[in-house]
């Protein structure tokens, strides 16, 4: 069992040097969930003394006004009868003080370490480990005195400071409170049941501890108290005669002064019946028992709170990726491997392993067709264009057979128009490769890490898509221009000899360019730019794919990769910096894992061996 308070001492440690200590930050507390004692009361109640007479030690700060301004968790360690009893401090720790006053100066010069000479308090604790043959296993916190009016240099806030404090610690159900009372004053005054009774109105974790009763008046006794007559508490009350300040002053030692408070209570007719459950060595061993069997029944509660919030942090940690390397190598590496990992999900977004390639594919099986259908060539193919054309292209004398430069320019002037919608395609594909740019920065977790990389990377990837917009849009109007630059012959061989087509010698001039002539025209060029669409339909689509989308795919990030290797570290290290709460957040959240999986282990093996 005594391993029990050994294995809560040393998580309370670890607890405290990671500045996990009940306080409200925003990061799960172990501190918390584990069994304590707190020690409250009223100034002047004695606390302190029976702080010392439990340790048996004189080590504790002493004066006028709040002199305790911060928690002192104190963890008692017994060691083998003949030792050499020593003290250390968890903000000292290779320091070992055989010297208790010098005990007593450091806790004052760590108080105000924190706290400045202000007489402020502090809820950040000292951590005092004391080793003595003299001690049971057992760990207390004292906390600040309980006062009702503020000292000079106080604020008048101070009073509720404390009590607010005190009740952070006193009112977790996983606390038994150590309620001291002075026994010559009147016990409804007493600022510790009072408060003890708010937050624990049963009793059923309070322990009352009468100190003074050698200094009640003559004639009166407090057996009703401490038979549990006046106040009643599940467990009984304990009395205890410290030391006057006049032994404090003769420097009267500790152990001569537990020898005379067993005499006190076995001497005197009024409490002989109750001496064998008073003085500060029965109050010892009472809460160390009784502490012992609070963590017993823990246990299992700590243990499943541990299981859980470990799995909370390393969620949070996965979440908030990982910290970054301090060389210009390590750095560079870690900016590569975020590239590739996006580079990745763009690839599956264009290959279908994500949503959004679809959409490039409706531009050629939708949008392109369609708008090549929207090109009526009224313009091109009305009737007045066609006779302006074929007049043109005849110059000073009329064609003989066919207006061959004439169906030329009508074909070209129609096929011209095909520009729009090709140019169109290419700009449709590249909105949607920059908005999949954009879908895949936001869905690579380590590029949120990074705001500076993630600008720099998604400025890249734009560069490169505009880029290869550029490219395709000249192979794309190059594959019209062709169309336009060389007709198919076979087309109009194919098609039927018409004499009038020609012209007919008997008409005149005049009579060639009738309307059923010009609309036979019309239709011949009609049908040739119909049979372009079809054929650039298909070769668009082609174009726009080899320039954009597999380029896309193949070096999206080449120009920025060479750019990398040529980068000094200085930049190297601005593109990796990242929000400083993140880094923060990241570190403590780290550093509270540890704690948990070294707690994980040491718990799981006292549980074990059970």
């Amino acid at each position: 069992m005594e391993n029990l308070i050994s294995l809560v001492n040393k998580i309370q440690r670890a607890c405290t040097a990671l500045g996990d200590h009940g306080d409200t930050s925003a990061l799960p507390t172990l501190w918390d969930s584990l069994p304590t004692i707190a020690v409250v009361g009223g100034q002047s109640s004695g606390k302190s003394s029976v702080l010392e007479s439990v340790v048996g030690k004189d080590f504790l700060p002493r004066g006028s006004g709040i002199v305790t301004r911060r928690p002192l968790v104190l963890q008692l360690h017994k060691i083998e009868e003949g030792s050499r009893e020593y003290a250390e401090f968890l903000h000292l720790p290779r320091k070992r003080f055989t010297d208790f006053s010098a005990v007593r100066k450091e806790i004052a010069d760590e108080t105000d370490r924190e706290t400045g000479r202000s007489k402020q308090i502090s809820s950040v604790p000292i951590h005092l480990s004391i080793y003595s043959p003299n001690v049971v296993n057992l760990t207390l916190i004292d906390l600040p005195g309980l006062t009702k009016v503020a000292v000079e240099g106080q604020p008048d806030s101070i009073v509720q400071e404390i009590e607010n404090m005190v009740r952070s610690y006193i009112e977790k159900p996983n606390c038994i409170i150590l309620a001291i009372s002075p026994a010559n004053q009147d016990l409804a005054t007493s600022d510790a049941i009072k408060i003890s009774r708010e937050v624990d109105p049963t009793g059923e974790r309070t322990f009352g501890v009468l100190t003074k009763i050698d200094l009640m008046d003559k004639g009166t006794d407090a057996v009703d108290i401490l038979e549990g007559k006046a106040f009643r508490l599940k467990f009984p009350w304990i009395g205890v005669v410290n030391r006057s300040q006049a032994d404090i002053n003769k420097n009267i030692d500790m152990m001569a002064a537990r020898r005379r408070e067993r005499e006190y209570f076995s001497g005197t007719p009024e409490y002989k019946h109750l001496a064998h459950r008073m003085g500060s060595e029965h109050l010892a061993k009472m809460l160390s028992k009784q502490l012992e069997n609070v963590i017993k029944t823990k246990i299992p509660g700590i243990q499943s709170l541990i299981n859980k919030t470990i799995l909370e942090l390393e969620t949070e940690l996965n979440r908030l990726g990982k910290p970054i390397a301090s060389d210009a190598g390590g750095k560079l590496y870690s900016i590569m491997e975020i590239c590739r990992l996006f580079d990745q999900i763009y690839k599956e977004h264009l290959d279908g392993v994500r949503s959004g390639g679809d959409k490039i594919y409706n531009v050629f099986d939708n949008q392109l067709p369609a708008a090549l259908k929207r090109l009526q060539f009224d313009k091109q193919l009305s009737m007045e264009n066609i006779k302006k054309l074929i007049t043109e292209a005849d110059g000073y004398q009329p064609h003989l057979i066919a207006p061959e430069q004439g169906y030329r320019r009508l074909i070209e002037s129609s096929l011209i128009t095909i520009r729009g919608p090709a140019e169109a395609a290419v700009d449709a594909v590249h909105s949607l490769l920059k908005d999949l740019v954009h879908k895949a920065i936001g869905e690579t977790l380590e590029l949120k890490q990074y705001p500076g990389l993630r600008v720099e990377v998604t400025n890249a990837a734009c560069d490169s898509l505009e880029r290869m917009r550029e490219e395709s849009k000249k192979a794309t109007l190059k594959l019209v221009d062709m169309e336009c630059s060389y007709l198919t012959v076979d087309f109009f061989r194919k098609l039927p000899q018409d004499v009038e087509k020609g012209g007919n010698p008997t008409h005149s001039l005049f009579d060639r360019y009738n309307d059923g002539y010009l609309r036979r025209i019309g239709s011949t060029v009609l049908s040739y730019v119909n049979m372009v669409c079809a054929t650039l339909r298909h070769s668009i689509p082609k174009s726009i794919v080899h320039c954009q989308v597999r380029e896309a795919k193949r070096c999206l990030l080449d120009r920025f990769f060479t750019e990398l290797g040529a980068m000094e570290q200085k930049h190297l290290s601005s593109l990796l910096n990242e929000d400083p709460a993140v880094m923060e957040r990241r570190s403590a959240l780290a550093k509270r894992l540890e704690l948990y999986r070294s707690a994980q282990t040491e718990i799981d093996a006292v549980a074990w061996s059970k």
